[in-house]
């Protein structure tokens, strides 16, 4: 059976699009299980600043093998090894293979999966790494697969039928990618982004659920506030105090209370719960800005922990722009502090670079303000990108202190409002006014707002996410 013969099939459900949301299942772990195939099924850890036998880094992704014994993203490696010794050093159960990140591994298998979407689909947003929006209207339809009039609702017999050509041109995709490249995706299939996303998250790993135009309402209906994306744990919280727990409830509720409790965003979590999502897929365009952030489980003033973090959130982003041909001339670091006061701090250099020994170097000093201060969450983040060719600037001598500047930004905003950094205050430079971090939105976003949950940005598979198709 091929679907081109039923692109043009009729369908009830009228002119509403087709959006599918791609998420690569703990992509990071799965390409590692690509090159070794001995740890398909084995707990498996991929760490952000980690290097083979050493305590130190974070979690970056764990395999849900590895996550049955407590592992999470953003954990600390010590943390983790506590819970999940490494099989090289022990005979003991539990074990687990731990391995260091290889964004040039990823971006390699990533390119081959975005070969696949773009071949899939004629309009892709590249979201991150492992995340892709697809419009697939034009490639296929809402008609049943096997209902000869293209009635939505019935097939010929008049039983109901929810099998979709849709959904087969779904399967299509997701067999394409297992087939071709030999990582697992899920796929959600709904008739707008903010749908899609949920729909992919509900049935994980490796799992696909079609969400029709005519169903959207009864899918989100009963699942739990925390599904809609954009809804961390902070705004669940605030939501089950106003009696609000299921996306029913949310979807009920009075937008202009909400907006009095969040601002302009509880009109948009209202929607989203409601299923109205009008944005279209667009390409991605080149990021303004690229950041990580990593939560804490509970606020700490360790500073060794905290720089620990900071090194391996700088070594991130650092290579994310390298991968990207991206140099950088502000790097900042953002702070939050008990109860979510956002605080951010930025240095901008005389010139664009692609130094990953400076960013950190840089994210070290401005965060030795915040050395005796309980901090629940830390960011870094390089901005004022530079894509074009040419000599690269050079800051032989260069005095991280001397270039610190910038202001609190005393912000008790939820911090997973529809930004990475969100909410910030104006940022003073000394040395390029135009180099401001006043626009902490990353370009790259899908505009489904950053989760609060303690770990780094990542996607709702727990993954950090490293980089972007791109």
């Amino acid at each position: 059976m091929t679907f081109d013969a039923f692109t043009d099939a009729d369908s009830d459900d009228g002119d509403a699009r087709i959006i599918l949301h791609v998420d690569m299942d703990c992509f990071y772990a799965s390409c590692e299980r690509l090159r070794e195939p001995e740890l398909r099924g084995e707990p498996l850890v991929v760490g952000m600043g980690y290097a083979a036998g050493e305590p130190h880094g974070a979690v970056a992704t764990a395999s849900y093998e590895a996550r049955d014994h407590g592992i999470e993203s953003a954990q600390p490696i010590s943390q983790a090894l506590e819970s999940l010794p490494r099989a090289a050093e022990t005979d003991a159960e539990p074990a687990g293979h731990y391995r260091p990140v290889d964004l040039d591994f990823y971006e390699e298998v990533a390119s081959d999966v975005k070969e696949i979407l773009h071949d899939c689909a004629d309009v892709v947003r590249e979201v991150s790494i492992d995340e892709a929006y697809l419009d697939v209207t034009d490639r296929t339809s809402w008609g049943l697969v096997d209902d000869a009039d293209g009635d939505a609702d019935s097939d010929d017999s008049g039983a109901d039928d929810t099998r979709t050509i849709a959904e087969g041109y779904a399967r299509h995709v997701k067999q394409r990618i297992s087939r071709e490249v030999g990582v697992p995706a899920s796929v959600g299939v709904a008739p707008n982004m903010a749908t899609a996303k949920v729909a992919s998250d509900h049935d994980k790993p490796d799992g696909l659920t079609v969400v029709r135009p005519a169903e959207v309402a009864a899918f989100l209906g009963p699942l739990p506030v925390a599904a809609i994306h954009g809804v961390g744990p902070v705004t669940e919280r605030e939501l089950a105090e106003m009696g609000i727990e299921t996306a029913g409830d949310l979807a009920a509720a009075d937008p202009t209370v909400l907006v009095d409790r969040f601002g302009e965003r509880g009109r948009e979590l209202v929607a989203r719960a409601r299923g109205d999502d009008d944005r279209e897929v667009t390409p991605t365009g080149r990021p303004k800005s690229l950041s990580r952030e990593s939560a804490f489980t509970e606020a700490t003033e360790e500073s060794e922990a905290k720089r620990e973090r900071v090194s391996a959130l700088a070594a991130d982003v650092a290579a994310r722009a390298r991968s990207r041909d991206a140099m950088y001339q502000t790097v900042g670091i953002k702070v939050v502090t008990p109860p979510f006061d956002v605080n951010t701090r930025a240095s901008s250099l005389s010139g664009p670079v692609d130094d990953p020994d400076l960013v950190e170097a840089i994210s070290l000093e401005l965060l030795e303000e915040f050395a005796d201060t309980p901090v629940r969450k830390l960011g870094v983040r390089v901005s004022n990108l530079s894509f074009a060719a040419g000599e690269q600037a050079r800051l032989d001598g260069f005095d991280a202190a001397s270039l610190a500047a910038g202001e609190s930004a005393d912000d008790a905003a939820d911090i997973d409002a529809d930004s990475d950094w969100a909410n910030p205050a104006p940022v003073e430079h000394a040395v390029d006014t135009d180099a401001q971090l006043t626009d902490w939105v990353d370009d790259e976003s899908d505009g489904g707002g950053t989760d609060d949950a303690p770990r780094p940005t990542t996607n709702d598979d727990g993954q950090s996410s490293l980089g972007s198709f791109d």
